[in-house]
């Protein structure tokens, strides 16, 4: 399968987000939900995401695969992560991460044959996929893990 770079995908607002626009940063990709006991860790993300922005993003990516808590439109998922929590980082259309219709990019993102890290299964909402500015898949952060811990700031600052 391909690179990190080759994917493209529609972020909640039409347009499209080219990983290949990414090479020579980080990115920190974290399937996401509105109605989540971990939904507070939008407020670390996009503390995250200014702190480094100059060598990381984040792509959030709503997904309602675990028990609905993503039932929203785009408009909504954007508003609410808006007003609620001021993200500014790129919000992807709302993708499925398990199960027959995964999204490509989890494909690549959760099988050692493709990501040549390990294998890997989303056990929640916010778990966090961590990828260096080479395109190699580096870390897997369990969704618990927060977004400014210890683990986190220091693998994007290596």
């Amino acid at each position: 399968m391909r690179s990190i770079y080759d994917f493209k995908v529609l972020a909640l607002n039409g347009s499209e987000i080219d990983f290949a626009a990414f090479k020579g940063k980080k990115i920190l990709v974290v399937n996401t939900a509105s109605h989540c006991g971990y939904t507070k860790q939008y407020d670390g993300l996009e503390k995250l995401f200014q702190k480094y922005k100059d060598r990381l993003v984040v792509i959030g990516f709503p997904c309602n695969d675990f028990l609905f808590q993503e039932p929203g439109s785009a408009d909504e998922i954007a508003s609410f992560c808006k007003l609620n929590y001021g993200v500014t980082f790129p919000l992807a259309k709302k993708i499925t991460v398990k199960g027959r219709k995964t999204a490509p990019l989890y494909v690549w993102l959760m099988n050692k044959k493709y990501n040549h890290l390990k294998d890997s299964k989303i056990k929640w909402n916010f778990q966090k996929y961590l990828i260096n500015e080479d395109g190699a898949l580096t870390d897997v952060f369990d969704p618990d893990i927060e977004p400014l811990s210890d683990e986190i700031i220091k693998a994007v600052e290596r």
